[in-house]
């Protein structure tokens, strides 16, 4: 039971937000003939640790400020009193560890960019949720996310690689991005009324359930158009294209994200988005590499 606690913790069917973006990182680097194996792995072990240092903190702070306690979404562990708040605590100090430790290779290979991207990483995962003025809270998770699971996330796996930045990483690094805030979206909508409640001002509610809705719909369109965006930069790979097929595996997800507020209904939508990064960032890798 313990270890299944902290399975549930580490949050693992939302894993794919750090393992597409460093997969695609890795293609691109092998696309351009410059793969470097080693880090390539210590990027994807780093980004685990670190969203995995970020669902353990998250969960505490949570917690800590009373977020968890009425959930329409799964079970929190601290919140549901299978794992001790100090335990969590303690796991999400070590985990961040861990992934400080094991960057110290990548920042041997990068430089002092690299220790600064894991830096900010590292301190934006913990004040997500914790401190005067967490990300989550003032409605700025969005941007962490877009961000820290979408360009950076593949132009730093590109850049320790090869020592070189590439606009191609760049701009495909958006999509894996908008895919991760999709899930997102349909999180804070799932969650409304309960962040309401709390004063967690995510965008959903500032804004509205419409807003989100919206949200939800564009960033999954916009992903589904930088391959085409790549192509045009590149004038190569042109077998990256099969990945804007995710719109097509995205059409139930639509309906359910603009017409039902069941939150079965929304956990199942927000699965079957984590399935379109892996499948955007499967098909991308691959139409890239060939």
């Amino acid at each position: 039971m313990k270890l299944k606690s902290w399975i549930l913790a580490a949050r693992c069917k939302t894993l794919s937000a750090s393992i597409a973006p460093v997969v695609m990182g890795g293609a691109i680097a092998l696309g351009d003939d410059l793969f470097h194996f080693w880090s390539f792995f210590a990027a994807l072990i780093c980004a685990l640790l670190i969203q995995i240092g970020t669902n353990f903190a998250n969960d505490y702070h949570d917690f800590i400020k009373g977020a968890d306690n009425n959930r329409v979404g799964p079970m929190r562990a601290t919140a549901s009193g299978l794992i001790k708040a100090e335990q969590m605590k303690i796991a999400y100090l070590i985990v961040f560890s861990c992934a400080a430790l094991l960057g110290t290779y990548l920042v041997y290979r990068g430089g002092l960019i690299i220790l600064a991207v894991g830096i900010i990483s590292i301190i934006c995962g913990i004040l997500y949720t914790a401190g005067p003025f967490p990300l989550a809270y003032l409605g700025l998770g969005d941007v962490f996310v877009l961000l820290f699971f979408g360009p950076v996330a593949v132009l730093g796996t590109y850049y320790v690689q090869t020592l070189s930045f590439s606009s191609t990483a760049l701009i495909a690094g958006f999509a894996p991005g908008l895919l991760s805030t999709g899930m997102l979206c349909i999180n804070n909508l799932r969650d409304l009324q309960e962040d309401q409640r709390v004063g967690k001002k995510t965008l959903a509610v500032r804004w509205g359930s419409r807003f989100a809705k919206a949200q939800y719909v564009s960033a999954i369109v916009l992903a589904a158009a930088i391959p085409a965006l790549v192509y045009q930069l590149t004038h190569s790979h042109g077998l990256i294209m099969w990945s804007s097929g995710i719109l097509i595996f995205a059409l139930p997800s639509f309906h359910v994200v603009c017409c039902s507020q069941d939150p079965r209904r929304l956990n199942k939508a927000l699965a079957n988005t984590g399935k379109l990064l892996i499948l955007f960032g499967t098909t991308f890798s691959l139409g890239f590499s060939l």
